[in-house]
């Protein structure tokens, strides 16, 4: 098999957008939009390595949209797109691929027939490009009115991956130094190599204004159509000490909850919930409490766990609701804290996350401040065996 690296370009500031965050780091579907960009090429058996070219100033954005993955580091971006794909094929030169798929980090849905094809066009020609055939009539404008409809025989939106041999392209980026060229594909159009046209997944659209993103959302969730709810609950007593965590957030107090790891019961209660959508067992199962690794461990490790597993599934987490059962102290002060931290942990956005709190009017243990108990329940979206997926 070829050594096939696909160069993720993820370096534009998104300024089309109009977000404060680049459009390639905004969420989507329970990830960012870059991560689905990568993870296509990833899990695809015909890529033997993902390198992505980014933009210095967003390394703490990318750091988290990439965390997991074991990326090697990322290549610094250029003032343009095509001084940017030029810098990503220069830092290459000492893996010498035989092939390189060149990819929009904003295009997240590709889907695994696309790169197939792509690949399978470089065993014929030295360039192939993954586009759409064009079905609408066109017109060109003059003044706000039609003043000619253009012939589309022949026509085809482009799109990427679009695939190279190494050499070839390296070469003809060096060429073209300077130019203005709209896609890498004009690039080897002007040193002379023949680009083959591969249809793409009509879906594999290109997220550039806010309406792209809302698509994009859409097409990935009307397949994930196995609609999962899981349950938790979980308590710990107190003990002295004076600070309790509570949904990853440090919450004074005069006592303390004891447990094996930090005995954050929220935590746990939203761990088992996400595992029993899964039907994956419980917290226990996962993380014994009699082993010493999770001695005084941070419960995060177990929530970031139960996510883990719910992403590996190809499904994402829709939403989380926590109740803590508790006279003291009070949850309110912290809520937003808590949803925020929560958020963080699961890689979703803090409007998917619920934390309310109650008493048990002074009955039961809990009443009798002996102890904190937490509710949780989880709703996940996994796709439905053997049907199709965006970006699949």
């Amino acid at each position: 098999m070829p050594a096939c690296i696909a160069l993720i370009v993820a370096a534009g500031r998104g300024e089309r957008f109009g977000s404060d965050i680049p459009k390639q780091y905004l969420p989507l579907a329970g990830k960012t939009v870059l991560r689905h960009s990568v993870e296509a090429f990833l899990r695809h058996p015909g890529v033997t390595g993902v390198r992505v070219v980014i933009n210095p100033e967003h390394r703490d954005l990318y750091d988290a949209a990439v965390a997991g993955l074991g990326l090697p580091e990322p290549i610094r971006g250029g003032a343009s797109r095509q001084q940017s794909v030029l810098n990503g094929l220069e830092a290459l030169a000492e893996e010498k691929p035989d092939l390189v798929l060149v990819h929009d980090g904003a295009r997240p849905l590709v889907d695994a027939g696309t790169i197939d094809r792509v690949i399978a066009a470089l065993a014929e020609q030295p360039a192939a490009v993954a586009a759409t055939r064009l079905a609408d009539t066109l017109k060109r404008e003059r003044d706000g009115r039609v003043c000619t409809t253009v012939d589309r025989t022949g026509l085809w939106r482009a799109r990427t991956p679009q695939g190279f041999r190494y050499h070839d392209i390296l070469g003809a980026h060096r060429e073209a130094v300077g130019l203005d060229l709209t896609d890498d594909a004009a690039v080897a159009e002007r040193a002379g190599l023949a680009v083959a046209l591969v249809p793409s997944n009509p879906d594999n659209l290109k997220v550039t204004h806010a309406d792209d993103l809302a698509r994009a959302e859409r097409l990935i969730y009307a397949g994930l159509s196995d609609i999962r709810t899981g349950s938790g609950y979980d308590v710990h007593k107190f003990h002295p000490g004076d600070h309790v965590t509570l949904c990853g957030v440090s919450v004074p107090h005069d006592q303390a909850l004891e447990g094996h790891s930090d005995a954050d019961v929220g935590l746990h209660a939203l761990t088992d919930a996400l595992l029993g959508a899964l039907a994956a067992g419980d917290i226990g199962q996962h993380f014994p409490p009699t082993d010493p690794r999770w001695k005084g461990a941070d419960s995060a490790v177990f929530l970031r766990h139960a996510a883990e597993m719910v992403r590996e599934r190809g499904g994402v987490i829709a939403h989380v609701d926590v109740t803590l059962i508790c006279e003291r102290p009070k949850v309110g002060p912290h809520r937003p804290a808590m949803q925020a931290r929560m958020a963080e942990l699961l890689g979703i956005a803090a409007d998917r996350v619920s934390v309310k709190a109650t008493t048990t009017e002074g009955l039961g243990f809990t009443g009798r401040r002996e102890g904190i108990a937490a509710l949780a329940t989880a709703t996940v979206r996994l796709p439905m065996p053997g049907l199709p997926t965006a970006g699949k």
